[in-house]
């Protein structure tokens, strides 16, 4: 069986080939130029592009590269996409899928999420795979996963947010307000993002989330992970608060990738959060 993701996981095209899986990358598009993520840009570079005054753009993952990567494969392939909504990626998916013919072997999974989450359920699928699972047990014990995960994003620049088009009319209008700390969150359906909690500081920001994740019993039974946009140091602040609290959990610490900085902005940082 093959496992597949694209780069929204925070894996790249490399990492996968090292660890025995495919990665597809997404793409950023910047004055006409097209970049794939952590092949032609690094999320440093990216950021600085943005510092000179750029306003780069995403695209999901070609659909050639899609069709590549089905196409070359004759065995079981389970792709696990970025969530349904927060990207094209999968609708891309399932319309490369439905151009091959003979396309039974192709199963696309819908995350509901990406970054963190996503990245610990491609770790997930690897290990059932190599513990003998088949692919419906797989698949099963995954949903089980997505199930319980849960993502919030704190925005620095509230306009990357906008741009994206991923906000509902509501979150959209917070990005008019100053002297805040916006704390977003995914709609109960996990295709759109909305307000959680509007605080006057990143640290009652980070409360809130941590309030929460204690609401829904988070224990050393999930997996929290921090990813950011160029903001290592508050990024570390923030881990080290939760663990203040969540001190037999495990934690893990990322940078996102360059299409994820384009909907997030540079300084966002993302708490997440998945049953393991």
């Amino acid at each position: 069986m093959k496992i597949v993701t694209d780069s929204a996981s925070l894996y790249s095209p490399a990492d996968g080939k090292a660890q025995g899986f495919t990665v597809i990358p997404a793409c950023v598009i910047n004055n006409g130029q097209t970049y794939r993520d952590f092949e032609d840009i690094s999320s440093e570079d990216f950021l600085h592009m943005i510092e000179k005054g750029d306003i780069p753009t995403s695209s999901q993952p070609a659909i050639g590269d899609v069709l590549e990567v089905f196409e070359d494969n004759t065995e079981d392939i389970l792709y696990l996409s970025i969530g349904d909504g927060l990207s094209g990626t999968y609708q891309n998916a399932v319309g490369a899928r439905n151009i091959i013919e003979n396309n039974s072997h192709i199963h696309i999974m819908d995350t509901k999420t990406l970054a963190g989450p996503q990245r610990y359920l491609v770790q997930k699928a690897l290990r059932l795979r190599d513990a003998g699972f088949d692919l419906a047990r797989i698949k099963g014990e995954l949903q089980k996963c997505i199930e319980t995960s849960a993502s919030f994003v704190i925005p620095a620049d509230f306009d990357f947010l906008k741009r994206s088009g991923r906000l509902t009319p509501i979150a959209a209008k917070i990005g008019g307000l100053i002297k805040i700390v916006p704390v977003m969150t995914q709609t109960e359906d996990m295709r759109r993002i909305t307000p959680f909690a509007i605080k006057r500081s990143w640290k009652k920001a980070v409360d809130a989330i941590i309030s929460h994740f204690q609401t829904i019993g988070v224990d050393d039974n999930f997996i929290i992970t921090i990813a950011h946009a160029g903001a290592c140091e508050k990024a570390q602040e923030i881990l080290n608060q939760i663990k203040e609290q969540f001190q037999t959990a495990t934690l893990e610490l990322f940078p996102l990738s360059p299409a994820l900085i384009t909907h997030g902005g540079p300084g966002c940082v993302t708490i997440q959060v998945i049953h393991k």
